[in-house]
């Protein structure tokens, strides 16, 4: 799995990147096919932007976006939804051939 940290006018610097690098590492546990992840750290508003696209098997990909004071911050908000959005596509195509059994035993026969 790949990680690219890149800006867009602004400067990266190796605090930054590895920063990045390290909240972005920690989406794999969320779900484990990602190919790659691209972190976009953009300064051309007056507020900082951070954009972090997950590619991952099947063409599914996922985006989050993230505008606020400190692209830190930016970073961990936008790593928080897209460890949502993950769980949410894992849990929705884990189960979908076979129906829970719990529903199954509870349900009026």
């Amino acid at each position: 799995m790949q990680i690219v940290v890149s800006a867009r006018h602004a400067d990266v610097t190796s605090e930054m990147k590895e920063y990045a690098e390290r909240k972005a590492s920690k989406l794999l546990k969320y779900y484990d096919k990602m190919q790659e992840i691209e972190v976009v750290l953009d300064c051309d508003s007056a507020k900082p932007r951070v954009e972090i696209i997950v590619n991952a098997e099947h063409k599914n990909m996922f985006v989050a976006r993230e505008t606020g004071d400190d692209f830190f911050a930016c970073i961990d908000l936008a790593v928080d939804k897209l460890s949502r959005q993950l769980t949410k596509h894992k849990d929705k195509h884990r189960n979908r051939k076979h129906p829970d059994i719990d529903r199954e035993e509870t349900s009026p026969a």
